[in-house]
């Protein structure tokens, strides 16, 4: 890249919008609530022919400290420090407010070059606070409508004048951001190969309040995502960039997932899902339970739903240090999971502490064995070996007085490992059977904590068609 560019501005001027329009996808959630967007989110963006990393921030408001607006004013603050140029936006139509010349001060002490844009521009409804920008200070103020794609082209230009053209042309822009997420995307592909130097995709999910940003700010060593006791804090799925062990990794803090029935209002329902979408997406899924309060209804169907998408699931048992027996209630969990969620043998349990740090580098270490076996291929022939034995030693039963035969199996594709079987009745073959299959497989090819798909299929009959001898 060869600028950051940050959007600042109070809550509601179309920031979001902008920064949408900016980098080709709706990425951040975009309503006519005021204060939707809280975490900064920063993503590859372009105009014409430049190149840029662009931030978008929560709106500056006026806040005691400690109180989660002066959080949110926090982390916009870091992200000036951390731009290179300031896009200064105001709404057009409703004028210059008295918040907006009180953050003009803060962009002036930053020192860092700014420009003041007047978005929401369509129509004369806007021309009164066009003209009312100038006394900001910030010289000619750029006309533009965000949610049109209107005064794009003076925009770039003003980008250009305000930090020269070697700044701003210095290298083109790097356009591999194909791990975003992306409205619509399912997670579902065709099978691809594991490319050590592609970031490994990681989505942190869990109820509203189990700690999820905490544990992610922990991970990459900095306050990146904003936390405090208040339950529902993050809406957006936020990317981060981040590196284990010299391993890339894209991290995806996602919003709490509350029961399906108390999800009313449209912005929660917008944020849970952009979760989801970030949860398909996403190659390991961590799912925090709440180690004070864990294995409630809402973890269960939120690991069963991970399951049933096929990815590969760590459970992360959040604020652990606040348990006091900890072997006792680790092996009382370990025995929950078996019970409570059979989908999986071997689900991978990780106490961990966002706070103190304990269990971080065994969380990333089950990531990493988990992510192994959601990728692991067997051979055919060792496939059919197994299935001999298995036959032999529980054959499949009689249904009707009539034998049913398994002939053969194989892999037809990895992440999650699904295997398809010739059956001589597959509809008659009772899921009993099936589970034993499967739980075979795991034991038999170290196939634990994973999601394993078999699929029945009839063989082709070679006599089909024929006309019967008499």
């Amino acid at each position: 890249m060869t600028f950051k560019l940050a959007i600042i501005g109070r809550p509601n001027v179309g920031k979001s919008t902008l920064f949408n329009r900016l980098v080709g996808k709706r990425l951040a959630l975009v309503d006519d609530t005021p204060g939707v967007t809280r975490d900064r989110r920063q993503a590859t963006g372009s105009l014409g022919e430049l190149g840029f990393e662009v931030i978008d921030t929560a709106g500056l408001e006026e806040a005691a400290g400690g109180s989660l607006e002066a959080r949110m004013r926090a982390q916009t603050e870091r992200a000036i420090e951390e731009a290179d140029i300031c896009l200064f936006m105001i709404d057009a139509r409703a004028g210059v407010t008295p918040s907006d010349r009180f953050f003009t001060a803060l962009l002036r002490k930053s020192g860092k070059p700014v420009i003041l844009v007047a978005n929401k521009s369509e129509g004369a409804a806007a021309q009164a606070g066009y003209l009312e920008a100038f006394s900001l200070g910030f010289g000619d103020p750029v006309p533009i409508s965000a949610e049109h794609g209107q005064g794009l082209a003076d925009l770039h230009d003003a980008m250009v004048e305000a930090l020269g053209e070697e700044r701003a042309f210095g290298e083109p822009a790097n356009e591999d951001d194909d791990d975003e997420i992306v409205p619509g995307a399912t997670g579902e592909g065709d099978e691809e190969d594991i490319d050590p130097n592609q970031p490994l995709r990681i989505a942190v999910i869990g109820r509203p309040n189990a700690g999820k940003s905490t544990l992610l700010n922990r991970l990459v060593g900095e306050d990146r995502l904003l936390t405090g006791p208040e339950a529902g804090i993050t809406r957006d799925s936020i990317s981060i960039e981040w590196q284990w062990k010299g391993r890339p990794i894209k991290l995806f803090d996602t919003a709490g997932l509350r029961k399906k029935a108390k999800v009313q209002e449209k912005l929660e329902k917008l944020s849970v899902a952009d979760g989801l979408r970030a949860m398909q997406f996403a190659e390991i899924v961590v799912i925090l339970f709440d180690a004070t309060q864990p294995f409630e209804k809402q973890d269960l169907h939120i690991a069963d739903l991970v399951i049933r998408e096929g990815r590969a699931p760590v459970i992360a048992l959040s604020k652990w240090d606040l348990v006091e027996d900890r072997q006792a209630a680790l092996n009382e969990m370990h025995e929950k999971a078996e019970r409570l969620l059979p989908q999986i043998k071997g689900l991978k349990l990780v106490p961990v502490s966002g706070v103190t740090g304990e269990g971080v580098d065994k969380l990333m270490q089950a990531v990493f064995e988990v992510y192994e076996a959601w990728n692991r291929r067997i051979a055919t022939a060792g496939l059919n070996r197994w299935l001999d034995e298995v036959v032999q030693r529980h054959p499949p039963p009689a249904v009707s007085g009539r034998r049913i035969r398994i002939k053969y199996i194989s892999q037809i594709k990895t992440r999650p490992p699904t295997f398809v079987a010739a059956c001589s009745r597959p509809e008659a073959l009772p899921d009993a059977y099936s589970r034993y299959m499967v739980n075979a497989l795991r034991e038999s090819f170290d196939l634990w904590g994973t999601p394993i798909r078999l699929h029945m299929r009839k063989g082709d009959n070679p006599y089909a068609g024929r006309a019967r001898k008499r």
